[in-house]
């Protein structure tokens, strides 16, 4: 019999995959992504923005199913992954009271300013390090309790189809961190500031760490032969925290650009970083696999140049990568984007909100048509990397590590013009990392937890695992 094969789900914001790792001989894995489908926020009116749990537990379903006919060897364990900050909210048999909020939704913003009433935002990134934006869970959650909800136990997303699979209500560390509610001194909950903005406690679910194996699956998938004996591994369940574990270096002086919907750069730090400087040029300190932390500030990547492609919806008949070879044989843009812009953050009429902004610098605006979609793309392209330098400049001087090269993951690995502008400006050299780097995070992670008697997995063999999984191509 083969090696038994592993199953990551990474849930995304635009779209979600169950992939499928098995070994083709003892030494060789490929990954295959046997199930993909598209995700968006679900605008409910008066009900908020919500995402649709009922569709995407369908679909998980089905991707499992597909994992099971396609592993007649069998299926050691399963991971998930995911975005942050959004949460479920359970009754007491353990199932969702309501579609849960998306992070989206303006409840948010008033949500904000009343906690910043009680616990002024120096005084939050002073205890947590995390970044202030009006998405982070702490913010959600005073908004249940100004909405006047009913008290209810809850848990993070991917944390919830983990529970729903089988495994108890927990949260994983790199994801509980994006909380804004953990103190990274004691890697526990602050009973402070849950006390402080009369926030119940014992709703919170245990905190565990990366790697926790977490009992088998439920009993219908066990009923499945290739489910017979799969454990639950409770991966690093943040998608970044999982992309980042998917670099194949445990320590070195690199930083890393996470390049997708958005593009977060920043290194892994032994310590937390919570000092005025940081909090002001917006760096946060989120849990890393294997310990440590992940120190880096977030910039709206790539979703400028989706918004304004789903704009010209009707009329776009540019691919991708005829778009970025377009783009590359402009000359640089007159001008560069203030990426910082708060009006870049709402989907909606992006080339019109670009145009804003150039027309308030006094400069021309760009022609609005699809035609002139090679030079938006050159101009988010160049304002990208430049935003790049300024952030692993900042870096360096915010916590003295010297940075000698950059590690990019995510679907912008593939961005060749993006990935050597942001090399020439640098002056350091981008390795290109994988496309799917939460997947092989989330894969090394099991695979390391597998190996081990004890769920406390170390970063240097996570890493030996992400440097096993390194040339592996996820095919659909």
């Amino acid at each position: 019999m083969k090696q038994p094969a592993l199953v990551a789900i990474d849930l995304g914001a635009e779209s979600c995959r169950v992939s499928l790792l098995q070994w083709t001989t003892p030494e060789r894995p490929a990954i295959t992504i046997v199930h993909r489908f598209p995700n968006a926020p679900w605008d409910q009116g008066a009900g908020g923005v919500r995402w649709n749990l009922t569709r995407i537990l369908d679909e998980l379903q089905a991707g499992l199913r597909a994992c099971a006919d396609r592993a007649p060897e069998g299926v050691a364990g399963v991971g998930v992954t995911g975005w942050g900050v959004d949460y479920v909210r359970l009754d007491d048999r353990g199932r969702p009271l309501a579609a849960p909020f998306c992070y989206r939704d303006p409840r948010n913003v008033p949500a904000m300013d009343a906690v910043h009433a009680i616990v002024p935002a120096a005084q939050l990134y002073a205890a947590t390090g995390v970044q202030i934006q009006p998405i982070n869970t702490i913010y959600q959650l005073y908004a249940d309790k100004l909405a006047e909800s009913p008290p209810a136990p809850w848990v993070m997303l991917p944390e919830f189809i983990l529970h729903w699979l089988g495994a108890p209500r927990i949260a994983e560390y790199t994801n509980a961190t994006h909380t804004g509610l953990v103190d990274p001194d004691t890697r526990s909950w602050s009973a402070e500031l849950f006390s402080a903005l009369g926030l119940d406690l014992s709703a919170a679910p245990p905190l565990i760490a990366t790697g926790t194996a977490l009992g088998p699956v439920r009993a219908d998938l066990r009923s499945l032969p290739a489910f017979a004996h799969t454990q639950l591994i409770a991966a690093a369940c943040h998608d970044t925290a999982s992309a980042i574990a998917g670099i194949p270096y445990a320590t070195g002086n690199w930083a890393y650009i996470s390049s997708g919907t958005w593009s977060l750069v920043g290194a892994v730090l032994s310590a937390a970083c919570r000092t005025h400087n940081a909090l002001a040029a917006d760096f946060t300190n989120l849990g890393a696999a294997g310990g440590g932390v992940l120190f880096h500030r977030g910039l709206p990547g790539m979703w400028l140049l989706r918004q304004c492609l789903d704009h010209w919806h009707d009329e776009n008949a540019w691919t991708l990568p005829d778009l970025i070879e377009a783009a590359r044989q402009l000359p640089p843009p007159d001008s560069l984007l203030d990426l910082d812009d708060p009006a870049f953050l709402a989907p909606g009429d992006m080339p019109s909100r670009i145009n804003a902004q150039r027309i308030r610098r006094g400069l021309v605006p760009l022609p609005p048509g699809c035609s002139s979609a090679p030079h938006y793309a050159s101009l988010i392209f160049h304002s990208l990397a430049a935003s790049y330098q300024s952030a692993i400049r900042q870096m360096a001087g915010l916590t003295g590590k010297p940075i000698e090269r950059i590690c990019v993951v995510g679907g912008g690995s593939r961005n060749e013009f993006l990935n050597t502008l942001t090399q020439t400006l640098t002056g350091l050299p981008v390795e290109r990392c994988s496309a799917e780097s939460s997947t092989v995070g989330n894969f090394a992670v099991q695979w390391a937890r597998l190996d081990r008697e004890s769920d406390l997995v170390p970063a240097n063999e996570i890493a030996d695992r992400s440097r096993a999984l390194a040339s592996v191509a996820a095919d659909d």
